[in-house]
C-alpha cells in the first residue's frame, strides 16, 4: 500500500527536553549545510520573512518562489510538505496520496518536532527526523526560497537540488491558490 509505505518510510528520534530558540534554530541549518551543501548560503533579511508575503518582499522575488513548509498529520504520522508560495493544499489529492485527510499541526507542536518556529519552519536541519515530501508546484520555478531556520533568514536552492538534501519524495497533492478548495 503506497501511502502506508510513504508515511512509515522515516526514522523517528526522541525529542530532546531543551527548549528551541531562534538562534539554536538557525544554527542546526547552518550545521545542516556546512555538513551537506557548504556551497549553499544562508541569506539574512533585515525584514520578517515569516509569511509568503513578507518573504517575497524580504527577498525581493514573487511569492510564488517562496518555497512554504507546512507541517501536517496523517492519523499518527507527522510528516513535512514543501510547496511552491502560492500553491493550497488539495484535502483530496492529499488523501488520495497518503490515504488519510490531512490535519496541521499546532504551533506549539510544530516547534516541538522540528525545532523551527513557524515562520522560519524548513526541511534543513530538523530537530526529528521526518519524513519529507515536495510538492510538483516548486517545479514551475529554477529557483525558490525557503526558509532557513528563523523568520529572517532562507536560502537560494533549485527545486531538485532541495528534494535531493533532504531526501524528499515528489508528490502532487497542491492546487493553484486561484483554484476552489
Amino acid at each position: 500500500m503506497r501511502q502506508a509505505w510513504l508515511l512509515a518510510r522515516a526514522p523517528r528520534r526522541a525529542l530532546s527536553p531543551h527548549p528551541i530558540t531562534t538562534a539554536m534554530s538557525l544554527e542546526s541549518v547552518r550545521a545542516f549545510f556546512l555538513e551537506n551543501a557548504p556551497e549553499i548560503a544562508i541569506i539574512e533579511a533585515g525584514l520578517s520573512s515569516a509569511t509568503v508575503a513578507e518573504a517575497a518582499i524580504a527577498f525581493g522575488v514573487e511569492p510564488g518562489r517562496i518555497a512554504k513548509t507546512l507541517s501536517l498529520r496523517f492519523g499518527t504520522s507527522v510528516v513535512l510538505l514543501v510547496t511552491c508560495g502560492t500553491a493550497r493544499l488539495d484535502n483530496r489529492k492529499a488523501k488520495a496520496c497518503f490515504g488519510q485527510r490531512p490535519r496541521m499541526l499546532a504551533a506549539a507542536e510544530v516547534t516541538a518536532i522540528t525545532g523551527h518556529e513557524l515562520g522560519g519552519v524548513c526541511p534543513f536541519g530538523l530537530r526529528t527526523a521526518l519524513p519529507i515530501y515536495c510538492d510538483l508546484s516548486l517545479k514551475e520555478f529554477d529557483e525558490v526560497l525557503p526558509a532557513a531556520g528563523s523568520r529572517y533568514s532562507s536560502v537560494r536552492i533549485t527545486p531538485d537540488r532541495l528534494a535531493e538534501l533532504v531526501g524528499a519524495e515528489w508528490v502532487d497533492v497542491c492546487g493553484s491558490a486561484d483554484d476552489p478548495a
